[in-house]
């Protein structure tokens, strides 16, 4: 297998060639958290990559404890109300370049996957998951919202009451409860989960490009006026919980209790306990 290694890590970006997949590699210890440089390069691959003859995509975390953790915290501590809206704009803008993209995007979700995380990996063309894994949308009881595309995209693949208990409850669910719900297409042993997503990555794209476009903008259903109608969504509500006392109660609270998420014996926390970002 040939890899080449072409993105710099300052971004907490790296991408890998194999063998004609690209592999997009979330590397920002110690959660894969999602600050605004790796959104603003996550956003210039799709839509770079996007162009001409695009390669099958593999997105991944580093590690085996998250695949992604979502946003990263630091960003929303005492921040003011430009920068927050600006955040939530280039993570809707993510999702977008992400649905937009014409080949294959296949998630291999090596750990965590929440919040922000779960949002990513669902605008991927199928989920695989190694058995460890966890998901769920914690932001409710952190003081935050997920972005309103997000929220539609998880109804649209789960339905209104699943999804209404996960956006609700705060809590999370395993890799297997995730299947059964449909968040999830395959349980793959971490040994073989790369090589598996790989695999997907590299059978789908050797199907016509064209009619692998046109199927997926079918199944996306994507429309430039309703991508704007929930962009303007996420922004007028971002402004609502910006200022809220209870919210910012909520974020300070848990900005006080933050705690590393495994013991010191490495050891998982219980299933329905959040990890330190969102």
């Amino acid at each position: 297998m040939t890899v080449r290694y072409e993105s710099e890590a300052a971004t907490g970006l790296r991408t890998a060639g194999h063998d004609g997949v690209l592999v997009a590699t979330l590397d920002r210890p110690p959660a894969n958290a999602l600050n605004r440089p790796l959104l603003l390069a996550m956003i210039a691959l799709f839509r770079d990559r996007g162009e001409g003859d695009p390669p099958p995509v593999v997105i991944t975390g580093a590690g085996d404890r998250f695949f992604c953790a979502g946003g990263d915290i630091k960003e929303v501590d005492g921040a003011a109300a430009g920068p927050i809206q600006q955040r939530m704009r280039g993570f809707h803008n993510l999702l977008v370049a992400m649905e937009r993209y014409r080949a294959p995007v296949i998630a291999a979700v090596n750990g965590d996957c929440v919040g922000g995380g779960v949002e990513y990996a669902l605008f991927a063309d199928a989920v695989l998951a190694a058995p460890h894994a966890r998901f769920g949308f914690p932001e409710i009881r952190h003081g935050l919202l997920p972005a309103d595309k997000g929220i539609q995209r998880l109804i649209r693949l789960i339905g209104m009451r699943r999804a209404r208990d996960l956006l609700l409850s705060g809590e999370l669910i395993g890799a297997e409860e995730a299947a059964r719900w449909g968040l999830v297409d395959a349980i793959i042993e971490p040994g073989r989960l790369m090589i598996e997503a790989l695999d997907r990555a590299r059978e789908a794209g050797r199907r016509a490009p064209v009619l692998y476009a046109a199927l997926k903008h079918a199944v996306n259903d994507y429309d430039d006026i309703e991508d704007q109608q929930r962009a303007d969504v996420t922004l007028a509500k971002a402004a609502s919980w910006i200022d809220d006392p209870v919210a910012r109660s909520l974020r300070e609270g848990w900005r006080k209790q933050r705690a590393p998420s495994r013991s010191s014996d490495g050891t998982p926390p219980a299933l329905n306990t959040t990890p330190d970002h969102t």
